[in-house]
Formats: structure tokens, sequence, C-alpha cells
């Protein structure tokens, strides 16, 4: 495990990240179910051009995910007040010092080698989380890809909206998800790669 510490998107935090498939986007390589997602050559095609260029696209951001962003650290300080830990924030983790793929997680709690997926949603949402009460399917591919670059066992999920309850939620690993996962991770870095290399002779 390879971990940057910087501050989550400062000026370093998008340049370490720029052209690597990061947990919060596996799900456009392989779904949930492990079938090859149908936004895998776009994904892809996004990285390389980041490559290429030495820029990144700024994604659509609507007044809601400022919020969520906006409410992190809210939600980080209850967290460590339900469950009695301290959670470290870190820009960025690595599987090894090749870099050549990651996570950007929420926190990790050091003393207990886990890590932590926060999500600051709609008062509606949570709702909706509250009455499932499991790990939403759409996070599904980021929490256990977070697992897969680090090496953890555990990941735990928490959603929370002002004056409801919060939802957390322990994740372990699936394995066949994740072996899956390095399969085609691998065989996509090779792809890009090789599409990078053959336009750079253009």
């Amino acid at each position: 495990m390879f971990i940057i510490d910087c501050e989550q998107r400062s000026e370093q935090w998008f340049a370490e990240r720029l052209g690597k498939p990061s947990a919060s986007n596996f799900d456009s390589i392989i779904t949930s179910t492990g079938v090859i997602s149908k936004s895998r050559q776009s994904y892809m095609y996004e990285l390389v051009a980041q490559i290429l260029t030495g820029k990144a696209e700024e994604g659509f951001r609507s007044p809601a995910m400022d919020e969520g962003v906006n409410r992190e650290d809210e939600s980080r300080k209850l967290y460590e007040m339900i469950k009695d830990v301290s959670v470290k924030q870190v820009g960025m983790i690595f599987p090894d010092q090749w870099k050549q793929y990651l996570c950007s997680p929420d926190g990790f709690i050091e003393d207990h080698q886990y890590g932590l997926e926060l999500k600051n949603v709609l008062p509606k949402t949570q709702i909706g989380y509250l009455l499932a009460n499991k790990l939403p399917t759409s996070y599904f591919c980021q929490v256990q890809g977070s697992m897969l670059v680090t090496g953890f066992d555990r990941w735990d999920f928490c959603s929370y909206a002002p004056g409801l309850p919060p939802l957390i939620i322990e994740c372990h690993r699936d394995e066949t998800w994740i072996k899956k996962m390095e399969v085609e991770l691998n065989a996509f870095l090779t792809e890009m790669l090789s599409i990078v290399e053959r336009l750079k002779k253009l």
C-alpha cells in the first residue's frame, strides 16, 4: 500500500490521479455483477486523453454535490463519535509504488486497518438507504475496489443527511468480484497503454 498524503481536490491530488483508474470509477470497467461495463471504452478514452494532454476534464458538479463535499467533515466527526475511533485523512492510496490505479478514501482507521466511505446525501435519498439497510448497489464497486487497492478486509460505508439517523454498513471483501476485477483491470491497463503508444506515433 502506497499512500499519497495530500489534500483531496488539490493541484497535487489531480496531478497524481491523471490517467489512472480510480475505485470511484471501477464500475465503468465492470459492474457489481462482474459483467463488463458499457462505459468501459468511454472511460478508457477519457484516461488516454488525460495522459496525452496532461489535463482532466472538469466533471459536472451539482449544488447537491457541492453541499455533500462541504458536509464531509461533519459526517466524518459524527462517524468518529459513534464508533469511538480516529479517522485519518489521506489524499489517495495506490496498491504499490508503481501507482497504476488508486482509491481516494474519505478516511481510514489506522488502528484497526479498514477504510471509510462517506456519502452526504439528500434527505429523501437517506430515507431510502435507511429502509433498505444495506450497502447501496451503486457504491458496491467503489467499496470493493477500495479493498482491492488497499488489501483491507473491511470497509465501512456511512451515509448521512442532517436531521436523520446515519446509516453505517460494515462491508467485507467479495473475493469473487475482486478476482474478476483484478483480471479486467489488468486487461484495461494493458489496452489503455497500448492505445497511448499508438497515438504517440501519429
